[in-house]
């Protein structure tokens, strides 16, 4: 299912966790490694650059927290990112270079490439976010399914039985959520895509394209 491979979603050079996408085929196949990936890398950050707050929780000293946040570890916060007020880091969580994590924003097993912004009143679970994708306000991954029966990412005329119970969204490079949507387990959005406000988004869709709602995605025009 190429559009839902980690080589068509991401440019590799824009996170921290490079390494652990190395030897994978699908995006979702490194969520159960987050974990140990962080108290593997946080020990070995530079200590002119990040500090340890808590266990198992690394913080570059230009990052902005302000002080009502929550962080369980284990977690790393990248250089530049800013966490807002009450932003909730639920733990297995990195947050890339100048990255956004908005007020009331809940991370739970995620990576955020760099420039992502989850700003306002995001759910973010068992998810991958690409280089600079954007989550309009009140948008949210879905990681569960309502039967609690494992994952099935669904393609145009494929599926990939997953395994997974948890899956939330992998969303590509510079992907742009519509506010108030729900992308649902296991949904894939491809690099430079529009996802239309209010949508209820299924499977995977394609890079460059416009989701509109479902059975209507279009394919972007070049301007």
């Amino acid at each position: 299912m190429k559009h839902a491979t980690i080589a068509e979603l991401y440019d590799l050079n824009q996170t921290m966790a490079k390494e652990l996408f190395e030897g994978h085929t699908y995006p979702w196949e490194v969520l159960p490694l987050i974990h140990e990936f962080i108290l593997k890398v946080g020990p070995t950050l530079p200590e002119d650059e990040y500090e340890k707050r808590g266990e198992n929780v690394w913080v570059a000293k230009d990052a902005i927290v302000w002080p009502t946040v929550s962080v369980l570890g284990p977690c790393i916060i990248c250089k530049g990112a800013e966490l807002r007020q009450c932003a909730f880091i639920r733990g297995d969580v990195i947050v890339g270079e100048n990255a956004t994590v908005g007020n009331s924003t809940e991370l739970k097993n995620v990576i955020l490439f760099n420039e992502v912004e989850a700003p306002h009143y995001n759910y973010v679970g068992d998810s991958i976010l690409g280089y600079h994708a954007h989550m309009g306000a009140g948008s949210i991954t879905s990681n569960i399914k309502s039967d609690r029966k494992n994952i099935v990412v669904k393609g145009e005329d494929e599926k990939i039985e997953t395994g997974m119970r948890k899956i939330g969204a992998m969303l590509g490079d510079w992907t742009e959520i519509g506010c108030g949507s729900v992308l649902n387990p296991g949904s894939v959005i491809g690099a430079h895509t529009n996802v239309y406000p209010l949508s209820s988004v299924r499977g995977v869709v394609p890079a460059n394209s416009i989701y509109k709602r479902e059975g209507e995605i279009v394919e972007k025009r070049a301007e």
